[in-house]
């Protein structure tokens, strides 16, 4: 797939040119002869010493380290989706697919909405594209949905991934099951999919857009949804899942699901 399909019904919004500079109103001036030159300190303003400029280097990269241990830790890291809500909609290339590209995470055409849609802009929504190789989230809405986030870089989350292949075999036709892996290479991806064997779908997120959406910060999360995909909850935490903890929470969800029909009928 090319650039020339993005916006013409494939995965992406179409890409804008670089926008001038904002204006401030006021006329450019040329610089001034006798002011220093952009980036270096002023004369008449004292430098601060390497000794200082390398200690806060440190503080910050210290700072960087102790916030990805915490992350890395913390069971709650990440953020629960509201519950009651619709989901995101997304389309993904399939990972056994061959396509080589980003998500559509776009939830309209700009008729309906301007936001994030700037002016003159024109677009295909995830839920709408018609391309071969996508999985749209919003064709497993007819069941309750579980959706599990995984990478490999920075993280070890296969045995929660082999964990929900082999829960999804024991629900199929029940409870449709899709997984989605975050920035990792789609070449690794295919591999890996086609060495455990897994027969769950799984589709590539490669830069991100859709862990964006669904705030994704530990590997695994689990989101589930009711039919029509409205959030029921998400399962978050830093280590991996059993068989046997996703089915009791597939099994929770399949049983709310059913509570939650009886209750509109």
């Amino acid at each position: 797939m090319t650039g020339d399909d993005r916006g013409q019904g494939g995965w992406w919004p179409p890409e804008r040119d670089g926008e001038d500079e904002p204006s401030t109103g006021e006329p450019r001036r040329s610089a001034d002869r006798d002011a220093p030159p952009r980036g270096l300190a002023s004369p008449d303003r004292p430098r601060p010493s390497g000794r200082y400029s390398m200690f806060v280097g440190l503080a910050f990269v210290a700072l960087i380290v102790v916030a990805l241990l915490n992350l890395l830790g913390n069971d709650d890291a990440g953020i629960e989706l509201e519950r009651g809500l619709p989901l995101a909609e997304f389309a993904v290339p399939d990972a056994l697919s061959g396509v080589d590209a980003d998500a559509n995470v776009a939830q309209d055409d700009c008729d309906s909405s301007r936001n994030p849609c700037p002016a003159g802009d024109r677009r295909t929504p995830a839920c709408r594209i018609d391309t071969e190789g996508a999985i749209r989230v919003c064709d497993l809405f007819d069941r309750p949905l579980a959706i599990s986030f995984w990478f490999t870089r920075g993280g070890d989350c296969i045995p929660s991934q082999d964990a929900f292949d082999r829960v999804s075999r024991r629900y199929r036709g029940e409870v449709n099951f899709l997984s989605i892996d975050v920035r990792d290479d789609p070449a690794t991806v295919e591999e890996v999919v086609r060495e455990r064997g897994w027969t769950v779908p799984v589709g590539l997120d490669r830069d991100g857009a859709v862990s964006n959406l669904y705030r994704v910060g530990v590997c695994p999360t689990v989101v589930l949804a009711y039919p029509g995909g409205i959030v029921y909850d998400t399962a978050i935490r830093a280590g991996n899942y059993s068989a046997a903890e996703l089915d009791d929470l597939v099994g929770r969800l399949l049983a709310a699901s059913d509570r939650r029909a009886s209750e509109v009928r």
